[in-house]
């Protein structure tokens, strides 16, 4: 399974910008898809996650409302929506694949792509 993150960028704070992941591969029964992402010096972490079947959604609290997570089965892709950019949102983000479980922790996911750096200027 590979995926491809794209649609990263520098932008000013309050703006918006659409991450895209397209997969390819054997990605039969796949679980859930997620995005993750890491600062300079801190920790990754989890931002949103969609159960691939059900499309059921879930976010971090940091997030929530600003940000939306949507599938689409045809490409096989699974976009990230964020508005009302802030600059603590800066980071390089991830998309990942889980094939047996649908959660909030890396350990959750079995594939991961590369990451696409998002950086939002004050």
């Amino acid at each position: 399974v590979q995926l491809q993150a794209s649609g990263g960028g520098v932008v000013q704070a309050g703006d918006s910008l659409r991450l895209s992941c397209a997969a390819s591969g054997d990605t039969f029964g796949r679980h859930g898809m997620g995005w993750f992402r890491q600062a300079p010096g801190k920790e990754r972490e989890f931002v949103a996650a969609i159960r691939w079947g059900l499309g059921s959604t879930n976010y971090a609290d940091s997030v929530k409302g600003r940000f939306t997570i949507s599938r689409n089965y045809a490409k096989n892709t699974v976009s990230l929506q964020m508005n009302s950019l802030k600059p603590e949102d800066t980071a390089a983000y991830y998309c990942a694949a889980g094939y047996t479980t649908y959660g909030t922790s890396r350990q959750d996911y079995d594939y991961w792509g590369q990451g696409t750096q998002v950086t939002v200027s004050s």
